[in-house]
């Protein structure tokens, strides 16, 4: 068994792809928040790709993690000089190994924030770029504005030497340019939020503002916030992963990631100190993201949610299995073309026929094991940002809801905490005890779930989407999963 580190990479079986470059030959020029097997599959692979070729050598990533789970990730990554095993792997059992050696730091903010800091300052970092989940951006759900509430937000606006939040970290560090006369980096959310650009944009300058009104002016004139549609199914690391890689290649790694084949990166070309040629990597670098991540957002993530509530209670705990299902595939595609397609503008170079049924074929791939509970997790930041909007642009073009308007119900269905065959399920989510008390009341006030107006806003006043969402609760309460969604096919 061979220990992953610099030292040992000429030492790995050769079935393993290493770094063609001098790691030691890389140097800092992007910070990360939230580095986690996304990133890691996603956004340093490219980067990889790109040193592989001699290229970029000066955009070496240096992570900085801010929860207290990231400990974890630094610890082995440090353990490992910062390089991990990316394995993909392919429909038919294939695995396809690669050691990435893009990150050349990890930063873990509580033990050492002045470090952060003044990394951060460093004029050779020219991005700044954020995987912090779709609740990391601090908005109310329905109004959109920064929550200045937060405690810790006010922490920071009282001590802003001493940040807890990526907000308050990230200004600091701008400002701390601004004293010093270095221009600012470019701010690149990488999250899957529509226009992530701009609603990163309006909660950084909103924080800015509260902290100092000028300090604000100068962040809302000065730093670029591009926008990015990013897709790759990265599950988490299980056990099973470390073991399965140390048994194949004899490559013992503390923390690799698994992900799909698929990838894509579409990019909005507006950064301010440059940034690295990643359209030789076939990243698509293009004038406007929209059209991209709404097709993402509302067909592939969308679709996540039609299927991992419904399937979990029918039984299933992968979402291969769903997807191998006739009938849970013919409701994903119902919804594909019958709700959300209509709801999305034309998209430069891509066939969207073609990209539905490739998400199908994408989710069914065995190898993945993409658990339900992970997409089932933190509903409460997905569903209003993915199907939400779905909802609300269909009934005002008076169009067919009933199949989002169900999700919405086999979510709620979900939040009671228990399955059809009466096996108790473990909600994830940062409103988890307010969500299952609302649940609790589902029979007896079958409207409940819907009125709670911090996630859905109007629409338990809209009597066709309250029909809709009723009907399917009572047929879920009713006949279950699998007769609900044979149902709403055959309507």
């Amino acid at each position: 068994m061979t220990a992953l580190n610099q030292a040992n990479l000429t030492q790995l079986d050769a079935a393993v792809a290493t770094p063609s470059y001098a790691r030691d030959r890389v140097t800092p020029g992007i910070v990360h928040f939230g580095v986690g097997g996304f990133h890691r599959a996603h956004q340093a692979m490219y980067l990889d790709t790109l040193m592989n070729l001699g290229e970029a050598l000066d955009w070496g990533i240096v992570g900085v993690g801010v929860m207290p789970g990231d400990k974890r990730m630094q610890a082995a990554l440090a353990a490992q000089d910062h390089l991990y095993t990316l394995v993909v792997k392919h429909p038919d059992g294939e695995y396809q190994p690669r050691v990435i050696g893009s990150i050349v730091d990890y930063l873990y903010a509580p033990d050492d924030i002045e470090a952060v800091l003044e990394t951060l300052a460093d004029p050779r970092i020219r991005i700044v770029s954020l995987t912090v989940t779709e609740g990391g951006y601090n908005f109310h759900h329905v109004t959109g504005e920064f929550d200045l509430d937060n405690p810790d937000v006010q922490h920071d606006l009282a001590s802003p030497q001493t940040p807890r939040t990526t907000f308050g970290i990230v200004i600091e560090a701008l400002a701390r340019r601004r004293a010093r006369d270095i221009a600012p980096f470019t701010l690149t959310s990488c999250d899957n939020i529509q226009g992530n650009g701009e609603v990163a944009h309006k909660m950084f300058v909103a924080y800015a503002r509260a902290r100092d009104p000028e300090l604000g002016a100068w962040v809302e004139a000065e730093v670029r916030f591009p926008n990015s549609m990013v897709d790759r199914i990265t599950p988490v690391t299980t056990a099973a992963d470390i073991d399965e890689i140390a048994e194949r290649f004899g490559l013992e790694d503390r923390w690799p990631v698994v992900c799909e084949p698929f990838t894509q990166w579409v990019l909005e070309d507006h950064f301010s100190l440059g940034r690295p040629a990643f359209e030789t990597v076939e990243v698509q670098v293009v004038e406007d993201v929209i059209p991209y991540e709404l097709m993402k957002l509302r067909l592939l993530n969308a679709s996540h949610q039609a299927l991992t509530y419904f399937g979990y209670l029918a039984g299933y705990r992968y979402a291969h299995e769903v997807c191998q299902d006739r009938t849970f595939v013919d409701f994903l595609l119902a919804y594909m073309d019958r709700e959300a397609t209509p709801t999305l503008s034309p998209v430069p170079g891509v066939d969207l026929d073609a990209y539905k049924h490739t998400l199908i074929a994408r989710f069914a791939n065995p190898e993945i094991k993409d658990t339900l509970a992970r997409l089932c997790a933190e509903s409460s930041d997905r569903i209003p940002k993915w199907l939400v909007p779905v909802i609300r642009e269909r009934l005002a073009q008076d169009g067919d809801i009933r199949l989002s308007a169900a999700v919405v119900a086999s979510w709620a269905r979900y939040a009671e905490g228990v399955d059809e065959q009466g096996a108790p399920i473990e909600v994830v989510d940062r409103l988890k005890e307010s969500l299952m008390a609302i649940a609790q009341r589902n029979r007896d006030e079958p409207t409940a779930f819907i009125e709670n107006r911090q996630l859905f806003g109007d629409l338990a006043d809209d009597p066709r989407f309250r029909a809709a969402y009723l009907d399917a609760l009572e047929r879920l309460h009713r006949d279950g999963a699998r007769a609900c969604v044979e149902h709403l096919i055959g309507a």
